[in-house]
C-alpha cells in the first residue's frame, strides 16, 4: 500500500519494518481530519462504541452515582492494561458496578488501585500533558471555523468514552492545546451566558467570563448530556431479560438489575447535532452548577473593573443603574411660587421639590431652609438674616449637606 502525506513516501512492504517518518505520517493520518472532509454536515463528531462488542449484558444501576474521571499513566506498549481500561470504560451504563465484572488480577496497576476503593462510577483517562482525552467532549462540540480560529487541529471524531489511542496525541497537540481550547469554548458558549455583548466587553477578571473559559466545570454537565443521549439508544438484542443481579455468593445486589447492553453510534455528528449538544450543555450545567445562580449573583454584584474598555450593552446597563439616578436628580433650589410651604415631615409636597421621606431626613435648620427656598426667599443672605446668622456660610454649608442628602435620597425611587 502507498499514501502520501507532505511529500513523506509512505510505501511499506510486508516483511519491511516502516521508519519512523513513515509512522509519523501514518499517525497524522488517521488522527486528524483533511480540511476538505470537515464539512458542516459530519462535522464535529464524537461517537460510542456498543459494551455489546465485549459483553453479553450489563449490570444497570437504579440510581447511577456520577462520574468521576481519574487520569493514569498509560503505557502505550502495555496491551494488558490498555485492553482492561477499553472494557472498563464501555460499561459506562453500568457506572459504579462495573467493577464487578472483573476478577481482581484482571485490572492491572493503577485500575487495580481504582477498583479497590469500592463502587465508584470511575471513567478511566490517559494521563496526558494537554489533558486532551479529559476535555476531548468539549472539543468535539466545536465547529471547524472556531477550532481555526483559536489554532486548533481537526481531529478526527472523538470517542465516549476513551477505549484505546493508537498515538501519543501530546506529539501532535500544540504545547498551549488547554489553553487554546478554554478559549475557543468560551467563545462559543459565551452567547448562552450573556447576549448582546460579546465576551471581550469584559474583563479577564470578570467571574463569568473566568467560569466560560474553566473547563473543569464543564466537562460534567457535558459528560450527562453524553450519556442521556445514548441512554436513548436501542438495546443489542442478547436475550437478556432484566433481572435481579446475582452475586457469586449467591446474594443479590442491591440497587441494581441485568439488562442488554446498548448499540452504539455517533452521539452527535455535524454542527447542527453539536451545537444542540452545547446548548443542552449549557442548561444542564444549571443543574450541575447552578449556572443560573452564579450568573443572576455576578450581574446583581458586577462592579466596574469587570468591565474592558470595549462598549457593550452589559456595560451600558451597568453604568445606567449606577449613574442614572444622578443624572435625572439635579437639585436645584429655585423660586416655587406656586407651592404650598412645608411646614415639617408630615406634610408633602409631590413633583416640585420634595417627599414627606426627604424631609424626615433633614434636621430643623435644614428644613427651615428648604421651607424658606419653596417660599420663595432664594438668596442665601436673605435666609441668613432670616434664621439669624451674621452671614450666609452656614447656609452655604447646609445647602451642600441638603444636595448631598437629596442625591442619595433619589437614587432609591
Amino acid at each position: 500500500m502507498t499514501q502520501t502525506y507532505d511529500s513523506v513516501d509512505v510505501t511499506v512492504s510486508k516483511s519491511e519494518t516502516p521508519s519512523p517518518e513513515q509512522i509519523d505520517v501514518w499517525t497524522r493520518e488517521n488522527l486528524f481530519i483533511p480540511v476538505d472532509e470537515a464539512t458542516p454536515d459530519v462535522y464535529p463528531r464524537l461517537w460510542n462504541i456498543s459494551a455489546g462488542f465485549m459483553f453479553t449484558e450489563v449490570i444497570r444501576p437504579t440510581e447511577p452515582a456520577s462520574p468521576e474521571y481519574f487520569s493514569i499513566p498509560m503505557d502505550y506498549d502495555s496491551l494488558e492494561l490498555a485492553g482492561a481500561v477499553g472494557r472498563w470504560n464501555v460499561l459506562w451504563e453500568s457506572a459504579q458496578f462495573r467493577r464487578r465484572f472483573f476478577d481482581e488480577q484482571e485490572l492491572p496497576g493503577a485500575l487495580g488501585k481504582i477498583a479497590d476503593v469500592g463502587d465508584v462510577n470511575a471513567v478511566i483517562l490517559p494521563r496526558t500533558r494537554t489533558r486532551y482525552y479529559e476535555y476531548s467532549p468539549l472539543l468535539h462540540m466545536l465547529p471547524r471555523r472556531t477550532l481555526e480560529r483559536f489554532g486548533l487541529p481537526l481531529l478526527r471524531g472523538g470517542q465516549w468514552p476513551y477505549l484505546a489511542s493508537f498515538a501519543d496525541v501530546d506529539r501532535h497537540l500544540p504545547a498551549d492545546f488547554e489553553t487554546r481550547l478554554s478559549r475557543a469554548w468560551a467563545s462559543q458558549v459565551w452567547p448562552h451566558l450573556i447576549s448582546g455583548s460579546p465576551l471581550n466587553a469584559f474583563s479577564g477578571q470578570d467571574p463569568i467570563r473566568l467560569l466560560a473559559h474553566n473547563l473543569d466545570f464543564w466537562i460534567p454537565a457535558a459528560t450527562t448530556v453524553i450519556q442521556e443521549i445514548l441512554g436513548d439508544f436501542p438495546q443489542v438484542d442478547k436475550g437478556v431479560v432484566a433481572g435481579p443481579v446475582t452475586l457469586i455468593d449467591g446474594s443479590l445486589l442491591e440497587g441494581a438489575v441485568t439488562g442488554n447492553p446498548r448499540m452504539g453510534g455517533d452521539v452527535w455528528r455535524g454542527e447542527v447535532d453539536a451545537a444542540e449538544a452545547l446548548a443542552w450543555t449549557v442548561e444542564e450545567a444549571d443543574g450541575t452548577g447552578r449556572l443560573t445562580g452564579i450568573i443572576d449573583a455576578v450581574r446583581s454584584n458586577r462592579v466596574a473593573d469587570d468591565f474592558s474598555s470595549r462598549w457593550s450593552y452589559a456595560r451600558e446597563d451597568f453604568e445606567r443603574k449606577l449613574y442614572r439616578k444622578r443624572d435625572k436628580v439635579k437639585v436645584r433650589f429655585v423660586e416655587l411660587t406656586d407651592t404650598i410651604p412645608v411646614q415639617g415631615p408630615e406634610s408633602e409636597v409631590v413633583g416640585n421639590l420634595v417627599t414627606n421621606d426627604f424631609m424626615a431626613l433633614l434636621d430643623e435648620r435644614q428644613r427651615q431652609i428648604v421651607v424658606l427656598l419653596s417660599s420663595g426667599v432664594t438668596k442665601q443672605q436673605e435666609i441668613a438674616e432670616r434664621l439669624g446668622y451674621a452671614n450666609h456660610a452656614p447656609i452655604s454649608k447646609r445647602l451642600t449637606q441638603i444636595r448631598k442628602l437629596a442625591l442619595e435620597h433619589f437614587a432609591d425611587i
